[in-house]
């Protein structure tokens, strides 16, 4: 399992699998991404966190990843 993408493999990604589209940030185009975007969830600002939380969540389900961080699901139930 690799984390790691090109950035020639980033610009070919659809902003959908984006955590956070409009930045085109936290991609998570697979199950290593996803954890990889929760490991990193503490960099993002904190005005986009529960909106990153979310889309965490919403490809974790996806990708059948159990999401353990309880900053994410504290942040995914924020409106």
């Amino acid at each position: 399992m690799n984390d790691k993408i090109t950035y020639e493999e980033r610009k070919e990604l659809p902003d959908s699998v984006f955590g956070l589209p409009e930045r085109r940030e936290y991609p998570m185009p697979d199950a290593a991404h996803v954890r990889a975007a929760e490991s990193y969830f503490r960099y993002c600002p904190e005005d986009l966190r529960p909106k990153l939380a979310r889309a965490i969540l919403a490809r974790a389900k996806q990708f059948g990843v159990n999401v353990h961080s309880p900053e994410i699901l504290q942040y995914a139930s924020e409106q």
